[in-house]
């Protein structure tokens, strides 16, 4: 449990890429969300098991295989439904059971614990943050001094641009990210730090960043 903000808040690295794996719940109930689940589900099913907690969803910030490639195998043993943004491409929907579709700004309950989903595509057209208080679990919209590709299949630079500063910049100065991969000096930051030191965030218009920062000749 994360003290400071009284709700269960648990980050993992697994696989080969580095990615963050999340629990997010509430610490009364012990009801817990699974983040991204991918890797290593044995070591995630020990780890719930061994704190008593209850996996009573799965939440998606996106459907890139190497943060879903652990569906399957998790709901083998947790029936539980399987919540990804209806604006995900089709061919990055996994073909899994209980998969449901959530809208932007949809708010589910985990225990009492409300999380809100934020829709900030440009990695992919549904890559959503999920909020809880001051702390956001950003997936690969932004990670602690950068943000997520966008030169793969479904992505768009300027639909990332409209995220990180009509979106993510425009969230408190007290928001903590908790990015999807651990790529950057520390493993979380707050957004006023991420001001400052994220150059993916220091841009002045669009198209600086399409050129300086995306490589992209206007």
């Amino acid at each position: 449990m994360d003290k400071s903000t009284g709700i269960i808040l648990q980050q993992f690295e697994l696989g080969p890429l580095q990615n963050f794996l999340y629990f997010l719940g509430d610490p009364a109930t012990k009801e817990i969300a699974l983040i991204d689940p991918a890797w290593d589900v044995d070591f995630l099913r020990k780890k719930t098991k061994a704190q008593g907690f209850q996996i009573t969803m799965i939440l998606l910030t996106h459907g890139h295989p190497d943060h879903v490639n652990g569906l399957e195998e998790i709901l083998s043993t947790h029936d539980v439904p399987v919540y990804i943004s209806r604006h995900e491409a089709i061919f990055f929907k996994p073909k899994c059971k209980n998969l449901k579709e959530i809208s932007p700004n949809q708010k589910l309950k985990i225990g009492t614990i409300e999380v809100e989903c934020l829709h900030t595509p440009g990695h992919s057209p549904g890559c959503q943050c999920f909020i809880v208080g001051n702390q956001m679990i950003a997936g690969d919209t932004v990670f602690i001094d950068g943000c997520g590709r966008c030169d793969l299949p479904g992505s768009d630079p300027k639909k990332m641009y409209d995220s990180l500063y009509n979106k993510v910049m425009k969230l408190p100065d007290s928001t903590v990210i908790y990015p999807g991969h651990n790529y950057g000096p520390l493993e979380f930051d707050t957004l006023a730090n991420q001001k400052r030191t994220n150059p993916y965030l220091q841009c002045h218009s669009l198209q600086e960043f399409l050129e300086e920062r995306m490589g992209i000749s206007l």
